[in-house]
């Protein structure tokens, strides 16, 4: 799967960061979420959709490569084996890989789908089902 974005068609009511976060931690908790909804004031109704494009610039600087690309095509931590450096969230152009205080390890998008799966106007969508050729990340 590649998750597609249509920032016009955000509501902001961040139900996809409830599912990720679900998925994730097993938690409703949306700073535990690897996608992030942010809006774009002073536009009202406005909003920025940020999530993990699996570029892999995690993964080359990563020190003790615990992380590597999964079968789905998403870059995955090795929760056991990572060392909290951070260097891979230094590294990452787009923001995404995230960190919370409760989290010695940081994450990221896994591409499990459910915020595609969750989201009530398809502004996040899975983009390999989606011929139109939409931005996606």
């Amino acid at each position: 799967m590649k998750i597609g974005l249509k920032e016009d068609r955000c509501s902001g009511c961040r139900v996809c960061e409830m599912a990720c976060s679900l998925s994730l931690f097993q938690e409703l908790n949306p700073k535990k979420s690897a996608i992030v909804i942010g809006g774009e004031f002073p536009a009202p109704g406005k909003y920025h959709i940020s999530v993990c494009d699996q570029c892999g610039q995690c993964a080359e600087v990563c020190p003790v490569e615990c992380i590597t690309l999964g079968d789905n095509g998403a870059y995955l931590i090795d929760r056991e084996a990572c060392t909290g450096c951070l260097a891979c969230v230094e590294a990452c152009p787009t923001g995404a890989m995230r960190t919370h205080a409760e989290e010695t390890v940081p994450f990221k998008c896994t591409l499990c789908g459910d915020c595609v799966q969750l989201c009530p106007r398809s502004a996040v969508f899975d983009l390999e089902g989606d011929p139109a050729g939409r931005r996606w990340y």
